[in-house]
């Protein structure tokens, strides 16, 4: 899988509100420990949040309820 692709993935997952699938591709493509692949969702879902707002189907507290890290 390329970065192009990888990150295309990501987004996808992210703005599904795919936290586990997401977090699960960072780690796999990174070959990181889990806390920095969250690390990096996190952020990444931090910049889709402020450039492509209207691309999620929730709000910031809706989108993590049920999620404990």
């Amino acid at each position: 899988m390329t970065n192009g692709a990888t990150v295309s993935l990501v987004d996808d997952q992210i703005l599904a509100n795919q936290i586990i699938p997401g977090i699960k591709t960072l780690r796999d493509h990174l070959d990181c420990p889990l806390h920095e692949a969250l690390k990096v969702f996190v952020a990444r879902y931090e910049v889709l949040r402020a450039e492509r707002p209207e691309d999620f189907a929730c709000g910031h507290e809706e989108y993590w309820t049920g999620f404990y890290s």
